[in-house]
Order: C-alpha cells, then structure tokens, then sequence
C-alpha cells in the first residue's frame, strides 16, 4: 500500500499525518519523522536526496510539505525555462513532476493543483526529450506511451492508493533499455484523474480499454503499491495480459486493521468512508490468483509491515505460474532496495513478452 508510513520496520503504528499525531494520540509527529517515513519513496522516485534533506529540513510544521515541495518543483520549472538545452530543459521537468507528485503526499489544500502541475511537467518533458511519445486517454485512464512502435511488447505500469506516473520514472527506464515500450498512466482516483474521479477494484476494465486505445494484441503488467493488486487482478481476469509483477501489492485488506493514515487516504480517494471500507474489502485474491495464467513475479520487502494488510507471498503461492521475490530488508516500494528486485523485474518482463511474441 501507499500512504503514509514510519519508519521501515515499524509496523505497529503509522502516523496520523491529517492531525499530525500518531494513531494513538501520543506527541504530535514532527517533521523530521514525517521526512525520515517518506525517505525512500522519495529517493526511490529519483529526488537527489542532498537536495531532499535541504528542503526537508527547512520545514516547521508536516503542513509546510506541500508548499515547499510545489515551491521547489516550480524552480524546477524555471530552471528548465533557462536551460542551455533542450535535453537540460526536459531534465528539469522530469525533476519538477517528481517534486509536484510527492508534495501531494501531506495534507495539502492545493493537491490538485500540484497534481496536475506534475502531469504538466512531465508533459512538457517529453515532448522535449522523446517527440515520438503519445499521450494517450481514455474512460478512467491517461499517460504516456513511450518506446520504439516496433517493441516486442508493451508494458503497462500501474501505480498505487496516492502514487502517480510520475512517481515510476526509474521503472519505465529500465522497461525501456530492454527495448519495451512503456505505457505509464493514472486511472480512477489516480494522479491526474484524482480530482475527477474515484478508486474502483474492478481495474480490469480500465485496463482492457488501455489494451484497446494502444491496439496491442497482449501486454506485460507491472503494478506498484495498490497497483499490485490492480494488476494481479487484471491478470487473472484479462486474456491480453502475457506477463505480470508485481511490487509491495497487498493481497489481502483488513479495513478495520488498517492505519488512520492510509484509511484516511482511502476515504479521500473513494469520496466517503462506506465506498472505501467496500472498496477495502474487495481487495482479496484468493480466488483470482489461481486465475492467473501468466509469468508473475512478486516482489515484497521483509520490513514492509502494515497492520490490516497481507503481503504478496500468498499470491505468488496460489499463482500457478507464480514466483516470489522476497527482499529481507526492502521497505514498502523496496526505494531502499532498488538493485535487488528492478532489474530482475524488467528481466522477467521482458524475457516473457518476448517469448510471447514468439
């Protein structure tokens, strides 16, 4: 799951982030604490992490976040405005999306502004750096297709509860270098659309119009976060998907177990706290994954613990082409742990859409 987080291995309490204080009422959670949680999803993402900790540590309240991730994302902008280049320019706005996403992680009164500031950027980023991409948009969908039109496959990167497009550059990249091509996008309640729109479980139809707006015969799935169970869920109900992976994506929701943070996040996304505890209590595998017929590979992290959530062993068990990547000490999106499972993950994609196409 996405949402906020302690620190990795700390699994008895997440920070309520809303109130700034922790589920239990104890001190108010400050902003050293609020940065250190948020560390390696940041880092993961591809923020410089000297420049992490110069404008974290400038914060005096969990409030600033937002403001002060926009305010450095805008220099960004400028920055590329000013550029000797248009590969420096495109770069800049590659680092301005990553900063308006993340500082729609706090409690922020301008989250759909910096949302679709982050959708900007990285619009405008690649239209500068790779002419050839398409936006492409659909009912409940947008993003990016990027990669070469004669790619032995595509792959679809789904991301997470309060994640982006913009937050899985590194994981396109390595998609890319094995010659895929890539479709990066937002779906209901997601990035661009979540202003506009609210989660759905039933992702399997948002993606089976993705498949047809890209007119690909199949697809490689990579989802992240939320979106593992957006995909594992896809694969097993959509005939299109020849391969799967998935990364920190829960097999199981507990509602009533969850953090107040990461509940908080679902209330806001499904618009209501009765569409999200239903929405919660959809998010159950155990009868999809012995549906899926596809490669899958699921990547977990050993210190990824959050109470009221399942962890993907199950369901690479229960897969009957399934294979389980534990990384002992990988947090939630393993950002601390990125040589140990990314380019695996790309391998195994690449190497079945390759046979696929066989």
């Amino acid at each position: 799951m996405d949402g906020h987080r302690g620190h990795p291995g700390r699994s008895a309490r997440a920070p309520d982030t809303r109130q700034g204080r922790p589920a239990d009422g104890r001190n108010p959670m400050n902003t050293a604490e609020f940065a250190a949680a948020q560390w390696t999803r940041a880092t993961g993402a591809g923020i410089d992490p000297h420049e992490y900790r110069r404008v974290t540590a400038g914060l005096t309240s969990v409030a600033d976040w937002g403001p002060a991730f926009s305010r450095t994302g805008r220099a960004c902008v400028e920055r590329a405005e000013r550029a000797g280049s248009s590969v420096s320019a495109g770069e800049y706005l590659l680092m301005a999306a990553r900063w308006f996403h993340l500082a729609t992680l706090a409690p922020y009164a301008e989250a759909g502004r910096a949302a679709a500031e982050a959708d900007q950027a990285l619009s405008r980023a690649l239209t500068v750096l790779e002419p050839e991409a398409r936006r492409v948009s659909g009912e409940g969908f947008t993003g990016w297709l990027r990669g070469p039109s004669d790619a032995p496959g595509t792959v679809v990167v789904v991301p997470g509860l309060d994640s982006a497009k913009e937050e899985f550059l590194g994981v396109a990249s390595a998609l890319l270098a094995r010659g895929l091509a890539v479709f990066a996008m937002d779906g209901p309640g997601q990035g661009a659309l979540a202003a506009t729109s609210v989660l759905t479980p039933d992702y399997e139809q948002v993606v089976g119009r993705v498949v047809d707006a890209l007119g690909v015969a199949r697809i490689g799935l990579v989802g992240l976060s939320l979106g593992g169970y957006y995909a594992a869920r896809t694969a097993a109900l959509e005939p299109r998907v020849a391969a799967v992976a998935t990364v920190s994506g829960p097999f199981r929701l507990d509602w009533d177990g969850l953090p107040p943070p990461v509940r908080d996040i679902m209330t806001r996304r499904a618009a209501g706290a009765d569409p999200a505890r239903a929405f919660a209590r959809a998010v159950d595998l155990a009868d999809l994954a012995p549906r899926i017929t596809a490669p899958l590979l699921v990547v977990d992290g050993g210190q990824d613990v959050i109470p009221g959530v399942t962890n993907g062993e199950p369901l690479a068990r229960l897969a009957p082409h399934g294979t389980y990547l534990p990384v002992p000490h990988g947090d939630h999106l393993l950002g601390n742990a990125r040589s140990d499972w990314l380019a695996p993950l790309a391998d195994h994609i690449a190497h079945t859409l390759a046979g696929a196409a066989e």
